[in-house]
C-alpha cells in the first residue's frame, strides 16, 4: 500500500453513476477530485445500474491529468453498501478510491481496509464525518487505516441529527472536530457543498470561513462554483514561495527542526508545504497557466 497522497483537494463535485456519460464533463470541470456517487443521489431501484456503469469507468485506463478519481459507496451498515464492496473486490480494474459515508466507527474502515488488501487493491479510502456517533469516535477514524487520505465533514446530515440550523455557527463545533481530528492523522478536511446556487458571495464567504479554520478545500454542487473554491483555496504566490523554502531548507538541514526569518519551523509542517506546492503544480499544469 502507498502512503498517504499528497496532493490538491481544493474542489471536489459528484457526477450520477447512473449518467457514466457526464463522467468526462466533471473530469472537465476544473474541481480537483471528482466522485462517482452511488449513495443518497441514486435512488434504492436504480443502485445496480449505476453501481455497475461506474465499475464500468475504471475498466480503461485514466488519464494522468491529476484529477482526483473517487467513487462514493453506500455505507457498509447498508446492503447497498455490501453489493458495492463486493463489486470492488470483484473486478481487476478498481476505482482509485472509495468514499465511505456515514462512518460512525473505526471497524468499518478497518474492515473495508483488509478486504481491499486481501484482493490486492491498492484503492485510496475517504471518509465523511456526518454522524454524531461519527463526530464522537472522529479522532479514532482518522487514526485506524493508512489508506485514508482526506476525512470530508458532511453538514447537512450533521445539522439534522443534531436538530440545529445547516449554518455556519451551529456546526462550528462539529466542524472544529473534524479538522482537528484530520489533523491529527495528516488528512485533508473537505468541507460540505454550499447549497444556495443562486448566492456566489454567500459561498466564497463560507469557503473562506473553512479554509481559515483549516480545511483543505470543500465540494460543489455545480461546476460554476469549482472557479470560485479553487481561488480561495489556492495559496497566494508568497505562500508558494515560503513552501518552497521551508522544503529546501529541511533538505538542507537534515534535521527536525529549521530556523526561518528568525522563525522557529518544525518537521511537522512539512505536510502542508508539500500540499501547497502540490496546489502549485497543479495550477501551473491547467491550460493557459504555467
Amino acid at each position: 500500500m502507498s502512503a498517504r497522497n499528497v496532493r490538491p483537494r481544493r474542489s471536489f463535485i459528484f457526477t450520477p453513476g447512473l449518467r457514466p456519460e457526464m463522467f468526462p464533463k466533471a473530469l472537465a470541470s476544473g474541481a480537483d477530485m471528482v466522485c462517482v456517487e452511488l449513495e443518497d443521489g441514486i435512488a434504492p431501484r436504480d443502485k445496480p445500474v449505476a453501481r455497475s456503469s461506474a465499475m464500468k469507468l475504471f475498466e480503461s485506463p485514466q488519464a494522468d491529468d491529476g484529477i482526483e478519481r473517487i467513487v462514493r459507496i453506500n455505507s457498509l451498515r447498508e446492503q447497498f453498501g455490501i453489493a458495492d464492496v463486493q463489486a470492488v473486490l470483484g473486478t481487476d480494474t478498481p476505482p482509485p478510491a472509495l468514499m465511505m459515508p456515514k462512518v460512525q466507527t473505526p471497524d468499518e474502515v478497518v474492515l473495508l481496509d483488509d478486504l481491499l488488501t486481501q484482493r490486492g487493491h491498492d484503492t485510496r479510502l475517504h471518509v465523511i464525518i456526518e454522524t454524531n456517533a461519527g463526530l464522537e469516535a472522529a479522532i479514532d477514524i482518522a487514526n485506524c487505516s493508512a489508506r485514508i487520505d482526506a476525512m470530508f465533514f458532511g453538514g447537512v446530515d450533521m445539522a439534522a441529527e443534531l436538530g440545529c440550523r445547516n449554518d455556519w455557527e451551529p456546526l462550528l463545533y462539529a466542524r472544529s472536530r473534524v479538522v482537528h481530528a484530520a489533523a491529527s492523522a495528516g488528512l485533508d478536511a473537505i468541507d460540505v457543498p454550499y447549497l444556495d446556487l443562486e448566492d456566489p458571495d454567500g459561498m466564497a464567504h463560507a469557503a473562506v470561513q473553512a479554509r481559515d479554520l483549516g480545511f483543505s478545500g470543500k465540494g460543489a454542487v455545480h461546476p460554476k462554483q469549482i472557479a470560485a473554491l479553487n481561488e480561495v483555496f489556492t495559496p497566494s504566490a508568497d505562500q508558494i514561495a515560503r513552501a518552497r523554502r521551508i522544503i529546501d531548507e529541511f533538505q538542507a538541514a537534515d534535521t527536525g527542526l529549521v530556523v526561518i526569518d528568525g522563525k522557529l519551523i518544525e518537521k511537522p509542517v512539512l505536510r502542508e508545504m508539500h500540499r501547497i506546492i502540490a496546489i502549485a503544480n497543479r495550477i501551473n499544469a491547467e491550460p493557459g497557466r504555467g
